[in-house]
């Protein structure tokens, strides 16, 4: 993890006097189907789980693994899921942002500070702080991408099981090249969602 970001974040709660910081991030913008999820996390000041990092740097093991100390450890967390529906109909960056709202929202808990994975601004009146690759650099997003990534991937692998001909369980959404040779051969279904544009693949079976 960085340490000018990091500085800045501990400065900022330093003027603020030790607020409660909450790392929200989300997971899925990018995937031709399926959600986005969005969670957003608090951690304690005597945290101690090793191994919290950006969810892209750690294993489908390892994350499993880490999420499973986070909810047994009682660590707050919100959850926030916007539909392949609403996607569409409101496009992927407002659904995204609308996720993270939905993430805080639902947390109980009070806090002071919500460091916010990227450039975009939550359009919620309350202290910011925007951070471009804060999965990496703050270790409340790194927590919170984990948790997203976690429970998004078990939908996806839940769907699967429905639709198995998309290979859902191994690629999640995204635009892999097994992918796209499934939406060539099968078409779109309803997880996919129909704003994106499906860059199809010559398929010979």
């Amino acid at each position: 993890m960085g340490d000018s970001p990091k500085a800045a974040i501990v400065n900022i709660m330093t003027r603020l006097g030790r607020p409660l910081v909450v790392g929200v991030d989300e997971v899925g913008r990018g995937c031709l189907a399926g959600p986005v999820v969005a969670a957003a996390v608090q951690l304690p000041s005597d945290f101690s789980i090793d191994g919290v990092d950006d969810s892209k740097n750690l294993s489908p093991k390892q994350r499993e693994l880490i999420f499973n100390k986070l909810v047994k450890a009682g660590i707050p967390f919100g959850l926030g899921v916007v539909s392949v529906e609403e996607i569409d109909h409101i496009n992927i960056l407002q659904a995204s942002l609308k996720a993270m709202v939905m993430a805080l929202t639902s947390m109980r808990q009070c806090f002071d500070l919500v460091v916010v994975d990227g450039r975009q601004r939550l359009p919620l009146h309350l202290p910011q702080y925007p951070l471009i690759k804060g999965d990496s650099l703050c270790l409340p997003v790194a927590a919170a991408s984990i948790i997203a990534k976690v429970v998004r991937d078990r939908q996806m692998l839940y769907y699967d099981r429905r639709f198995p001909e998309y290979g859902f369980a191994r690629h999640k959404g995204y635009g892999t090249t097994l992918h796209r040779r499934a939406l060539t051969l099968y078409g779109p279904c309803f997880l996919h969602r129909k704003t994106f544009r499906f860059k199809t693949v010559e398929c010979n079976e």
